[in-house]
């Protein structure tokens, strides 16, 4: 594995795999808290059964921080390589001719999405873990999603006007992020073809939308308290 990891290419190829990865999280994620805005109930039954599910819990969940970190350190790695391969005069004549403004900066919008992941495990993973496996979680369910916790917490979390700056300002970050990175990922695989240009439309909608979503959830549950 470490020296498949070792040639550029196969780094990148890395890379867009979990890129990839992490943009079907995005979708998952944002699917289940819209059903907040729609419903307590059927948000407490959702949480509950992503919270309570073993192949969720042991499974799906260390793959995901394992991709969360993979992505980070890959990214971190290819970014400080590619700056010590150009030269001076690369930079200084050419940095934004063939480049757009998101792509010259993923570093950037990296480490401030980063910095989200960070605040959004103090806010609700760490909690969940406490909770569940420290304090002990007594409280039920009923089969209409009455009686659990979750959508208490998650409308109590946006309470603040601080910390919903906070999101919307990393929501806008991951839209810079994505907006290069769902269609590199796709490129680094080498899947351009007649269809890439309706596919660069679909990813662009993806960047914009999935963050505006993420936007709209947060302010929905502070200007409903």
């Amino acid at each position: 594995m470490s020296g498949f990891l070792s040639s550029s290419l196969a780094k990148k190829y890395a890379m867009a795999l979990s890129a990839l990865f992490l943009i079907f999280f995005l979708l998952i994620h944002v699917t289940v808290n819209l059903i907040s805005v729609c419903s307590e109930n059927a948000f407490n039954i959702a949480s509950h059964f992503m919270g309570t599910n073993p192949l969720i819990q042991f499974a799906m969940q260390p793959v995901l921080i394992f991709g969360v970190v993979f992505h980070f350190v890959m990214g971190f790695i290819l970014e400080l390589k590619n700056k010590s391969a150009r030269s001076v005069k690369y930079v200084k004549n050419n940095g934004a001719a063939n480049a757009t403004w998101m792509s010259r900066n993923m570093i950037y919008s990296g480490l401030a999405i980063l910095a989200f992941i960070v605040l959004h495990f103090i806010d609700f993973w760490i909690p969940e873990l406490n909770t569940k496996y420290v304090q002990g979680d007594m409280s039920g369910i009923l089969a209409d999603g009455e009686g659990f916790r979750y959508y208490e917490e998650l409308h109590h979390k946006f309470e603040s006007p601080l910390r919903v700056a906070a999101y919307v300002i990393a929501f806008v970050f991951l839209a810079l992020h994505l907006l290069h990175g769902f269609q590199s990922a796709f490129q680094s695989m080498g899947l351009n073809n007649k269809y890439t240009k309706s596919f660069k439309i679909w990813t662009k909608a993806y960047a914009i939308m999935i963050p505006l979503l993420f936007i709209f959830i947060a302010l929905f549950h502070h200007f409903n308290h």
